[in-house]
C-alpha cells in the first residue's frame, strides 16, 4: 500500500501513483506603509492541497474502474482521511478534481495506458 484515502487504497491492483506534490499556504494580512515594506500579520493558515499523478496500464491493473469509484467519491462531497504506507496521516480531505487522459487503445476501445492527476484539498476535521 502506497497510500490510502478513506478506503480507497493507492497500490500497484489499483492506482500507483508516480508523483506526489503537496502544497501549503499560509495567510498574511496586508497593510500599506509609506517607504516601507507593507506590515504583515499571520492571519492563519491558508489551503493545503495534494495532487498525485501517475500512469495505469491495462495489463497491471484496472486503472478506469479505480477511477470511477475515486469519481463517486468526489461526487459524494464526504471528507476523507489520508494515510501514507508508513502510517503517516495528513489529515481529512476532499476529492477537489480528477484528470484522465487515455493512449494506445485496444480493438474495442480499451485504453492500455491511462494517465492521470487527482486533485485532493485539506479541510477541517468534521465535527
Amino acid at each position: 500500500m502506497m497510500m490510502s484515502l478513506g478506503m480507497f487504497v493507492f497500490a500497484l491492483p489499483t492506482l500507483a501513483y508516480d508523483e506526489l506534490k503537496r502544497r501549503t499556504d499560509f495567510r498574511h494580512a496586508r497593510s500599506p506603509r509609506i517607504g516601507a515594506r507593507d506590515a504583515t500579520q499571520f492571519v492563519g493558515p491558508g489551503d493545503d492541497s495534494i495532487s498525485l499523478s501517475g500512469t495505469a496500464f491495462a495489463e497491471l491493473s484496472d486503472g478506469a474502474a479505480s477511477l470511477d469509484s475515486l469519481r463517486a467519491m468526489g461526487d459524494s462531497g464526504d471528507v476523507w482521511p489520508l494515510v501514507d504506507g508508513t502510517g503517516r496521516v495528513y489529515g481529512a480531505f476532499v476529492i477537489a478534481g480528477v484528470d484522465e487522459g487515455q493512449k494506445f487503445f485496444l480493438a474495442d476501445g480499451t485504453p492500455r495506458q491511462i494517465d492521470f492527476t487527482l486533485d485532493l484539498l485539506r479541510v477541517d476535521e468534521p465535527a
